[in-house]
């Protein structure tokens, strides 16, 4: 007689699991064996597009007030505003976006750029594009993690329950309303995916199984060029294996070679770049070692609280205060919460695949954004958990379809929760749109949720005088520069050797003719720490105002040589250049501010200033009309254009302009109009 053939409690290449995927050769104790049809069924069938149509609509509904919401000065500035990459919409400024030299605000993620370079062609700088277009890629987001969860667990309601959460949670909101903070639904739109493929390749047939592996490596590289946080993909597909009872073998390692590869170049690619513009640093704040674990766990366990209860939410979650040098003694109560709750997971549900991948996926994608090393100068951020929450969502929709496919009463009830909080939450989100409408409404509600933050309000105050220097009559110059000067001397009050404010203050009073007070405020932030371009830029513009040309020069020169993207550097050496006669000079530097920053509209107007000295009339209006393009609600620009036109003959054209400068307000001198009749 033959011998019975034993099966085989393991297979590599089957699907297999004792949550919701029966292992072969014999019955899942928790969840019965798909059917052959539901084995079948596309996540893009007919339930689903339904399913994946409602949340979208819900998505739209939630974020739709975002759509009035305009620029802030909260990094939308260095990705949008002032970058000139996107400004270039030849194919080889598209090109150039992939160079790694081309990395912004010490990030390389050029697929990121990508998009805000073809909004840039599209729009220019209308901020409804950018929302618009955010919401978009979120609700596309929320569809790959409704197709994740499904293809892991087979199970519709908790996909959709996943999905719902992830869709309408407040937390979302920094990386959705917050232009610059798209990067984090890129990433995680094709890292979603990548997690996608990787388990069909597990579960295809060997004809399929190079095809589903060759789309994961490509996902995670497209992944990686948006946000290089998605290092940690490998890892998490390891999991997926152990999920999937994979054997813990060398195979799993070698099969994953090449995306090990890829974290590694892209980790290093990171580090450097970050390192590149300081972002290492904390606001000059040290913390050791056992601080800086004490301060990770505080922020994973402030991370699964806010899930649950997201009140209290900012857009800067400042270090603690260390008192005599020391980290507060409470934060060490952290690590224990920590350590117990890992310790209860792997003592009571080590047995339990899903729950160790969901937890494991949580922490992994946090892993390098918990400030154990220190990447900028904040110990937490709500967008930190765009991709990692869906570990914890994962776990909450399939609990809750378990129960409710085993028709238990907890299970409705669970169910009623879950729709109830997500309504909640929808409102919330709504909401908190509101307070991402500008730099003022952000950074008011940054302070009011933290009033000692310095950070809070320097960008405040930098707001103002943003203002400050737009405006075009005294009454809205005072008052904005009165708010700007309040809320920098506040930041600096907090923290008296935060050069920011410092050099800013310094700013307000050159600009308000109080000299030798700004010579005080750049002296001041040098002393505090050397290598600032801008304290020098301030230097430089002092004592050009002051005739030392002798020490301005250098100082520019200087200024000028710490950063090499610094448009207004370039837009200052250039007048001092004027000033001394080399006006040649001038004009090739006035080119190169320009150039990295198309759309100011200063250098323009100085370098028509210059032309026009030179009787270069073409040349001049030329510029002008760049200028009153940029700034149409200006009249200087078509006040001086109109002169040009005059020089040149053209009295129609001038008195055109002289009209629109005075619908805008403008004085007009009764001789230039009389010239131009």
């Amino acid at each position: 007689m033959a011998k019975k053939r034993q099966a085989n409690p393991r297979n590599t290449t089957a699907p297999a699991a004792d949550n919701n995927i029966k292992q072969p050769g014999r019955p899942s104790p928790q969840r019965p064996e798909p059917t052959t049809a539901e084995k079948k069924k596309s996540p893009f069938g007919l339930v689903h597009l339904l399913i994946l149509a409602g949340i979208s609509v819900i998505t739209w509904l939630t974020y739709q007030s975002a759509l009035a919401n305009q620029f802030t000065n909260w990094d939308d500035l260095g990705y949008v505003l002032t970058d000139p990459l996107i400004k270039d919409s030849s194919i080889e400024g598209l090109k150039r976006l992939f160079l790694l030299e081309s990395r912004v605000m010490g990030n390389y993620h050029p697929l990121t750029m990508v998009t805000y370079w073809w909004e840039y062609g599209k729009e220019g700088l209308e901020p409804a594009i950018y929302h618009l277009d955010s919401i978009i890629f979120h609700i596309i987001t929320t569809a790959t993690a409704y197709i994740f969860v499904r293809t892991l667990t087979r199970s519709i309601l908790a996909a959709a329950i996943a999905a719902l959460l992830f869709a309408v949670h407040p937390m979302r909101v920094e990386s959705v309303t917050w232009i610059a903070g798209r990067k984090d639904i890129l990433y995680g739109m094709f890292y979603l995916l990548a997690c996608t493929t990787h388990i069909l390749y597990i579960r295809a047939r060997e004809g399929k199984r190079a095809l589903w592996f060759v789309a994961t490596i490509l996902l995670f590289a497209l992944s990686l060029l948006c946000k290089s946080v998605g290092v940690t993909l490998p890892v998490v597909l390891l999991l997926i294996d152990l999920y999937e009872r994979r054997d813990l073998k060398a195979v799993l390692i070698i099969e994953k070679l090449p995306l090990f590869g890829l974290s590694m170049l892209f980790g290093l690619i990171s580090i450097y770049a970050q390192k590149d513009v300081g972002a290492l640093g904390t606001l000059d704040v040290h913390f050791t070692v056992l601080e800086r674990l004490a301060l990770g766990c505080y922020a994973l366990c402030t991370y699964v609280w806010k899930m649950v209860v997201p009140v209290g939410l900012t857009n800067f979650y400042p270090y603690p205060i260390k008192v005599n040098d020391a980290l507060p003694a409470v934060f060490y109560v952290y690590p224990l919460l920590v350590g117990g709750a890992l310790f209860a997971i792997w003592k009571f549900g080590r047995h339990n695949r899903l729950l160790l991948l969901g937890v494991l996926f949580f922490i992994i994608n946090l892993l390098l954004l918990l400030q154990f090393l220190p990447v900028g100068g904040a110990v937490m951020s709500d967008r930190y958990t765009y991709i990692p929450y869906v570990g914890l969502f994962l776990l909450i929709g399939y609990f809750i379809a378990r129960l409710v496919e085993q028709k238990k009463p907890l299970g409705t009830l669970l169910l009623v929760v879950v729709l109830g909080a997500s309504g909640a939450y929808a409102y919330m989100t709504s909401e908190r749109n509101k307070d991402w409408y500008d730099s003022v409404s952000l950074w008011t509600d940054a302070i009011e949720k933290d009033p000692e933050s310095p950070i809070g309000y320097f960008y405040l105050g930098q707001e103002y005088y943003t203002r400050f220097e737009g405006a075009q009559n005294q009454v809205d110059r005072k008052k904005y520069g009165d708010s700007a000067l309040v809320y920098f001397s506040k930041s600096v009050e907090r923290k008296p050797d935060y050069t920011s404010p410092i050099i800013c203050i310094g700013e307000y009073m050159r600009s308000t003719g109080r000299i030798e007070e700004a010579k005080t405020a750049y002296l001041r932030a040098l002393a505090i720490k050397d290598g600032l371009e801008s304290a020098y830029l301030g230097l430089g513009v002092v004592y050009s105002i002051q005739g030392k040309y002798d020490s301005a020069a250098p100082v520019f020169r200087k200024a000028l040589a710490l950063k090499k993207f610094f448009p207004e550097g370039y837009s200052n050496y250039a007048n001092f250049l004027e000033i001394v006669g080399k006006s040649d000079s001038a004009i090739i530097t006035y080119e190169k501010a320009i150039s990295q920053n198309p759309d100011a509209y200063i250098p323009y107007m100085n370098r028509g200033r210059i032309y026009m000295k030179q009787q270069k009339y073409d040349l001049a209006i030329k510029d002008y009309d760049h200028a009153v393009m940029l700034k149409p609600e200006y009249p200087d620009p078509l006040v001086q254009r109109a002169q040009a036109h005059l020089a040149k003959g053209n009295k129609a054209q001038a008195h055109a302009d002289i009209a629109e400068a005075k619908k805008l307000g403008a004085l007009i001198d009764p001789a230039l109009e009389e010239s131009s009749r």
